[in-house]
């Protein structure tokens, strides 16, 4: 029996928490199933008495929202609690959840439930899961199939599950914070991209963190089919006894694995087959490559062949806020790569680049030493503009290798950097860091990057 169908016999309502796009889109999902709902936010911001606005103007009587607080004790009397992405498990609307016995699930679970019977590839790793989950729908769709990308990367499922049309195939990112409250998952194909410190802002130690991303395997079985990062040591471990056929992509120079970069030929393999030179890819630095062999092999094992995948890869182009190269300004090339909020991510931008350039460094600090960036920046960083509140971290973490300026709001930062990039330099984006000390979120951050270089 599903859940909605155990639901619709109970005839309790259902607490939604959190007024995100996901709890909407939980929330009228759950009406669609003739559900009651409680959904409840503890802020009353804009954007949350927006999205309130906009269910309330719904006029159904068995939607009932509240913003600025959880009723706690109406919470423990739901048949179930569905969680919007950012609520973490420490919170109160959780703790009295569990503590009555009430069920408590993601929205991503609660959106799969809905697309029972929809084979879907799921995506998690600390970096470079979202541009996987892209290149996945990009290259299904160009083969001919009817696939959609949902979950982390922007499209909630529970609006997938209410859309009018089924997809065939789904790609679905799921970040630790979803796969917290994901006990169901069974995917067709899952996706590990790698492995690195990030969240410790929200996790109490890193082994917290990589239990999260284990639970994707959590359902594991002797049919299931796993993609895996061969040149990651803690994905391998983390894969090492899971059940199932395990596949693996290398980019490390003269490792074949079942998808591989064969560098002296300037050539991706797949299968032990070519898929493509390395000079048609439209993406940069090695990480991409990377991506591209992970999203490859899991669809050659759903029956995708190397013709249909090498077509797809050549018509993908690069997502916004990734590497993204805005445009050049006297000379100078500027990156928007904002979605990089941790120091694996903006280590792997800084060598992918190949020209002298000024690193944009800085945000809300999440934990991290910044002393990782050292050895990748000597080879072409020039300088760092370091704001935001981490500035004095990164001061202190690499003003004994590199010049480190600091600046003050956006609009210096900007400025700064402007004056520091050499002609047929670059200036790179990149913080390693959360963006809200100064903006709503990293879309916001790479988005006024984008707006002022355009502005010039």
């Amino acid at each position: 029996m599903s859940r909605f169908t155990t639901w619709q016999a109970d005839g309790r309502e259902v607490a939604v928490a959190g007024l995100a796009r996901s709890g909407a889109a939980a929330a009228q999902l759950l009406r669609a199933r003739g559900i009651p709902v409680y959904v409840s936010d503890g802020g009353a911001g804009e954007k949350v008495l927006a999205v309130a606005a906009e269910l309330r103007a719904l006029n159904d009587p068995q939607l009932d929202v509240q913003v600025g607080a959880h009723d706690l004790a109406r919470i423990g009397r739901s048949a179930a609690l569905v969680l919007s992405p950012g609520i973490p498990p420490t919170a109160a609307v959780v703790r009295a959840a569990i503590d009555a016995g009430v069920p408590v699930l993601a929205e991503a679970q609660l959106g799969l439930d809905a697309l029972a019977g929809v084979p879907y590839i799921a995506v998690t790793g600390t970096n470079g899961k979202t541009t996987t989950t892209a290149l996945l729908e990009h290259l299904m769709q160009a083969a001919g199939r009817h696939a959609v990308a949902a979950g982390n990367i922007g499209l909630p499922l529970s609006d997938v599950a209410r859309s009018g049309t089924q997809p065939e195939w789904l790609a679905v990112e799921l970040s630790s914070f979803q796969l917290h409250d994901c006990p169901d998952l069974m995917p067709a194909v899952g996706i590990l991209t790698n492995l690195a410190p990030d969240h410790l802002d929200r996790y109490p130690d890193l082994a917290a963190y990589y239990a999260d991303k284990a639970r994707l395997f959590a359902r594991a079985s002797g049919t299931s089919c796993w993609v895996t990062n061969l040149d990651d040591p803690e994905s391998r471990r983390m894969i090492a006894a899971v059940p199932g056929r395990h596949l693996a992509f290398s980019v490390a120079p003269g490792v074949r694995a079942d998808a591989w970069y064969d560098r002296p030929n300037d050539q991706l393999m797949l299968a032990g087959a070519p898929l493509l030179p390395r000079e048609a890819l439209p993406l940069l630095g090695d990480h991409n490559v990377a991506n591209v062999l992970a999203a490859a092999l899991a669809l050659h094992a759903t029956g995708i062949g190397h013709a249909a995948l090498a077509d797809g890869i050549r018509s993908f182009r690069p997502m916004a806020h990734r590497l993204e190269p805005v445009r050049e300004v006297d000379g100078v090339l500027w990156v928007n790569d904002s979605k990089a909020t941790n120091v694996a991510s903006t280590v792997v931008a800084v060598e992918a680049m190949q020209r002298p350039f000024v690193l944009l460094l800085g945000g809300r600090h999440k934990g991290e030493p910044y002393t990782a960036l050292r050895k990748p920046l000597a080879a072409h960083g020039v300088a760092v503009v370091a704001y935001g509140e981490a500035a004095g971290l990164i001061q202190a973490d690499l003003g004994a290798d590199i010049r480190v300026v600091p600046a003050g709001d956006f609009a210096e930062v900007m400025a700064t950097a402007r004056a520091l990039a050499p002609r047929g330099g670059a200036v790179l984006l990149s913080p390693a860091c959360s963006s809200y000390d100064m903006f709503d979120h990293y879309e916001h951050r790479g988005g006024t990057f984008r707006q002022i270089v355009e502005s010039w």
